[in-house]
């Protein structure tokens, strides 16, 4: 609880996100509920100068742990399930590393952000035991579905949009994971490979001002009205 470190005075949400009362709501919007709860927690504790794991940047860091624990939450993956899991996530975001990029400053958030939400819908998907051409098509769907996002923290603090757009990304890590489940085969023409190389181009045709530099987007017009 609290507020967090910096000029923005931005409250720490995860606490009420979490222990939120709603009346009537459903296990499944519970689940939800918390899933952006436990988002927002890393991504604080990020803000505030904590330790946490990048995955694959400190920005991004709130996604695939948010997933992780709503798959917990569930208390029906072993050990194994859940360290198979992770392995595939990380392969997934060396992948975008060594063809892509996962900076911000180089290609806007889509990199960083778009790549943690491609990391963990492979996490859910391994943990569905989907078959591989699903989990590729996946972590495909939850990164095209990024591309040209933008890199605008306001003022330069990893606080805004950042903190909630990896909630975002969390609800979307699993929904693409659900949509691939459900699409035919016939149906995917845009490959994992295609759209990690789609990304870096467009990071790389994107504005200066919209990679990491706090001059232009929701940074300069927040202030600017």
């Amino acid at each position: 609880t609290g507020v967090i470190h910096g000029d923005l005075n931005v409250t720490r949400t995860a606490y009420f996100l979490y222990n939120k009362n709603i009346e009537n709501e459903s296990e499944e919007a519970k689940r939800r509920r918390k899933l952006c709860a436990y988002a927002y927690a890393v991504n604080e504790e990020n803000a505030c100068g904590g330790i946490l794991v990048t995955a694959p940047t400190c920005g991004a860091s709130g996604v695939l742990p948010a997933v992780l624990r709503y798959s917990l939450d569930e208390n029906k993956y072993s050990h194994d399930d859940i360290i198979n899991a992770l392995a595939t996530a990380g392969l997934i975001g060396n992948l975008v590393k060594q063809n892509g990029s996962i900076s911000g400053a180089e290609a806007g958030c889509q990199a960083e952000v778009g790549t943690a939400c491609a990391m963990a819908a492979a996490f859910y998907s391994e943990l569905q035991h989907h078959s591989l051409e699903k989990l590729a098509r996946a972590s495909e769907i939850a990164l095209e579905h990024h591309l040209g996002l933008t890199c605008d923290p306001i003022k330069g603090y990893v606080q805004i949009p950042c903190i909630e757009r990896n909630a975002v990304a969390a609800m979307r890590a699993i929904d693409s994971s659900m949509l691939a489940k459900l699409l035919p085969k016939a149906q995917s023409k845009i490959s994992f490979d295609v759209c990690v190389k789609t990304m870096l181009q467009t990071g790389r045709d994107l504005a200066h001002g919209y990679r990491e530099t706090s001059e232009a987007g929701l940074a300069k017009i927040y202030y600017g009205e």
